[in-house]
């Protein structure tokens, strides 16, 4: 397996179990005990965990990880998941495209539709999408994040409420078994929550690395989103619920 992989699982079984050790780490893996915990050494000098005796457990549930980790982090289930929310988008439609790197690779994945009218606060998927000429991008004003080039604040809300889109393409840092998806900035959430509410479609592009992780700030619930696209099955627990609110789920395979 490669090292780009491993840690890439390890990361998806801490959040889902709180806490790895380094021995069954090794053994999980097919490799010495010395790879796993310069595997964990790496992983927490780049924010993604903290190290503990004999393993590691998740990192601080109040601060995010950094962009550039973020944006490798299972890149190809974000490019499935990509793929899947554009072929939902017709030409000629218009769109929200939230802060985050699921929703760049969403971006990345438009670049061949035509006559699109796209509304970001994301001025990296403004930026990839100036790669497509028939695209209107229409920029969203508001504070500059400087962390990931998002803008945020009232005056990016008060922009949003001019526009009513066909989509509004929403990504989350995690989304816990009550099925309620999460962020670190209420800003942000606040600016997400305007998105959904204007949107005649809401859709929420998540990998399965955010099963289980921890935010403290609510965006909102599976509940209120018309569509969930994801690479893996949900846990058992948020299956039956999502069931109930007859949330439309989709696997990127």
């Amino acid at each position: 397996m490669f090292e780009s992989s491993r840690r890439t699982k390890i990361l998806s079984d801490l959040r889902a179990t709180g806490r790895v050790s380094t021995d069954k780490l090794a053994h999980r893996y097919a490799v010495t005990v010395q790879t796993i915990r310069r595997d964990l050494s790496d992983m927490e000098n780049a924010g993604l965990l903290t190290r503990t005796h004999g393993g590691a457990v998740p990192r601080s549930s109040v601060a995010n990880i950094g962009y550039d980790d973020r944006r490798v982090l299972n890149a190809d289930a974000k490019e499935k998941i990509a793929r899947v929310a554009a072929s939902l988008v017709p030409d000629r439609a218009s769109l929200y495209l939230d802060i985050g790197t699921s929703t760049e690779a969403v971006a990345e994945a438009l670049l061949q539709h035509d006559g699109l009218m796209v509304i970001t606060n994301n001025l990296r998927a403004a930026t990839i999408l100036a790669d497509n000429p028939s695209a209107e991008v229409i920029v969203a004003g508001g504070v500059l994040r400087r962390s990931d080039a998002g803008l945020v604040g009232e005056q990016t809300v008060a922009f949003l409420r001019q526009f009513k889109p066909d989509f509004a393409f929403l990504s989350a840092s995690a989304l816990d078994l009550s099925g309620d998806f999460l962020d670190f900035d209420f800003r942000e959430v606040q600016v997400s929550r305007a998105a959904s509410t204007q949107a005649r479609k809401s859709v929420l592009v998540a990998d399965a690395s955010k099963f289980n992780r921890q935010a403290p700030v609510k965006i909102g619930s599976l509940s209120q989103i018309d569509l969930f696209i994801t690479d893996l099955e949900l846990p058992n627990i948020l299956n039956e619920r999502i069931s109930d609110w007859h949330t439309d789920v989709r696997l990127a395979a």
